[in-house]
């Protein structure tokens, strides 16, 4: 009898064990064990915008497995985005990447409605205003940065142009290509004049705007204009390989050299394209999908510069990227001048935006910014906000 009594209270034991163990193993509220997530892409792989945010949702993919179910909208437009994101949402998505800034203002109405879907949006600046919505978060990296070290490599061929006698320092002309006039853009190519002129400071930069992020022909004919007005270096914030193909065409009768952005384009322009940097898309995506994963909040797995539900970083976590040295063109020393610039940006020595300039907003001119005590970009929000055209050595050409 008492064998018996024993063997039973063993069998219970066991199986107590194994149902408390289960619980835990198959229903452990502190892990989720798959989750979907949705990317709305405002293009698709043939821009390299697109493209690198397609890459980080390969590394999703990759870290994940079949723990995650993906699924993609491509070329949606503003006016099919709030479509879109309810069509994901339907579909059972519990985090959905918007990667365009025109889907800012839908984003945060999605977020608003659907409280148990993670919204994360891309180049927004809204997440801390109200109304604040705990599934909401905005997202970028500190691209000033990689445009200001694309400025000391431009900055380098300058100087040896001029030290080459190629070309007088009268004559250190820049053409800039820009999408439109906003912070974003003038902040970067505020930066990347800025990292020129740290290496030659007689530079002067004329910037044209397209009003539109990807169009090929327009910016090819603005970069065309302006190597024939005598510009040596034209660089973009746009998402076509137009300018590069322009340089490499007019270079020939033309001394002039490209700095890009997205993309490394020594391919399209192998002899004239001296560098490209870009934004990693990748260390935010993949652990905002890890915080889901870990049942945490994105804010708390994120590393980055936290302000609120919005989160950036730079070189020093990865957030930007330098791409491809053209190395047969660079002038001598620009690979340890470029580490070095980043090593100065992870100790958090170099402040960009000051000097001896006066800035003026575009929007109210009555708005003078005196750069000489200095301006901290990104300081309390992923997206730029220094709106300040640089009075006298900068032209914006109509």
């Amino acid at each position: 009898m008492k064998k018996y009594i024993t063997t039973v209270v063993t069998a219970l034991v066991v199986v107590f064990v194994f149902f408390v163990l289960s619980t835990y193993v198959f229903n452990n509220d502190d892990e989720v064990t798959a989750i979907k997530v949705g990317f709305i892409y405002e293009s698709d792989e043939s821009t390299s915008y697109t493209s690198n945010f397609i890459n980080a949702e390969k590394e999703v993919k990759k870290e994940y497995g079949e723990s995650v179910e993906i699924l993609t909208k491509k070329n949606i437009s503003e006016d099919s985005a709030e479509k879109t994101f309810k069509e994901l949402i339907s579909d059972g998505c519990d985090i959905i990447f918007a990667t365009s800034s025109e889907y800012v203002d839908i984003s945060k109405k999605i977020a608003g409605e659907n409280p148990g879907v993670q919204i994360c949006q891309a180049t927004g600046a809204n997440a801390n205003e109200e109304p604040l919505y705990d599934n909401y978060h905005t997202f970028m990296g500190e691209i000033y940065e990689g445009r200001y070290v694309s400025g000391i490599a431009a900055g380098m061929k300058i100087d040896e142009m001029i030290k080459k006698g190629i070309i007088k320092p009268s004559e250190a002309k820049v053409g800039y290509i820009a999408a439109f006039p906003n912070a974003e853009v003038i902040s970067g190519y505020t930066a990347f004049f800025l990292g020129i002129r740290q290496i030659v400071p007689e530079a002067v930069m004329k910037v044209r705007y397209t009003n539109t992020w990807s169009g090929y022909s327009i910016e090819k004919r603005y970069a065309e204009e302006f190597i024939k007005d005598g510009c040596v270096i034209i660089s973009q914030h746009s998402d076509t390989t137009g300018p590069a193909t322009a340089c490499e065409e007019m270079n020939d009768d033309y001394n002039v050299y490209h700095v890009g952005y997205n993309q490394s384009m020594t391919d399209v322009a192998p002899k004239t394209s001296l560098i490209s940097s870009r934004i990693n898309w990748t260390p935010y995506i993949v652990a905002a999908v890890s915080a889901l994963m870990k049942n945490k909040t994105i804010e708390s797995v994120v590393e980055g510069n936290v302000h609120g539900n919005d989160i950036g970083a730079g070189f020093d976590l990865g957030w930007v990227q330098m791409l491809d040295l053209n190395e047969l063109i660079a002038a001598e020393g620009t690979q340890d001048t470029i580490e070095e610039t980043i090593k100065g940006f992870s100790s958090k020595t170099i402040n960009v935006f000051k000097g001896n300039y006066e800035g003026v907003n575009p929007d109210d001119p009555s708005d003078v910014y005196d750069l000489s005590k200095g301006y901290t970009e990104n300081k309390d929000s992923s997206a730029p906000t220094f709106n300040y055209v640089l009075k006298d050595v900068i032209r914006i050409i109509e």
